[in-house]
């Protein structure tokens, strides 16, 4: 099954995958040269670990060949105000990283207020981070092309929007693309470009 992901992958030309960290390493080997990066999940899905857990597993998918490192937030910290903790936890992801290596986190914004998600996107662009993802896509929803929007309208032109969990046709991904995403995240992402079932 990991095999035929980063085959398709290079088939379709898709920017990248994203694995949970246990794959990083065969699909490293696998996609080596074929120019598709190897994203991993740290933190996933809930964002409950702790900071030092995230920095290690970050560190150790980095090893192993991740070009990026998808992070889910502390969403308890965030939801608390405790935006000390919410913003450490944050940088001990992002030290743990090479100066190469793409960052994006994950607010899961089914679970936040409006007020959380501008929140968070601005403490995200504030520490550096590349992207902000909207959803791990195990929670109780996924994009919505509102969210997008508020993120795109928050973080400004420029930062990296990541859409991701539920997208599932052509004109989902088309309505992410039009409401601010830059990439997009998607295990229908196959069906979407070639139209089928």
């Amino acid at each position: 099954m990991i095999e035929k992901l980063c085959d398709e992958a290079v088939q379709y030309r898709f920017y990248a995958v994203c694995v949970n960290p246990c794959w990083v390493a065969l699909c490293a080997r696998r996609l080596r040269g074929t120019g598709v990066k190897v994203a991993t999940v740290v933190g996933f899905p809930l964002g409950a670990t702790d900071s030092r857990t995230k920095a290690f597993e970050t560190r150790n998918a980095i090893e192993n060949g991740a070009d990026e490192i998808d992070m889910v937030i502390n969403i308890g910290a965030l939801k608390s105000r405790d935006l000390k903790t919410f913003e450490e936890d944050l940088w001990a992801v992002k030290r743990a990283c090479r100066p190469t290596t793409v960052t994006k986190a994950i607010i899961e914004t089914c679970l936040l207020t409006d007020e959380e998600k501008v929140l968070a996107s601005e403490i995200i662009k504030k520490v550096g981070y590349d992207f902000v993802k909207t959803s791990t896509g195990f929670s109780t929803g996924g994009a919505t092309a509102r969210d997008v929007a508020l993120i795109r309208r928050t973080v400004g032109p420029k930062m990296g929007i990541k859409a991701s969990g539920g997208i599932r046709t052509f004109e989902d991904a088309r309505l992410m693309i039009l409401s601010g995403a830059t990439r997009l995240g998607t295990s229908a992402s196959v069906k979407i470009v070639t139209g089928g079932e």
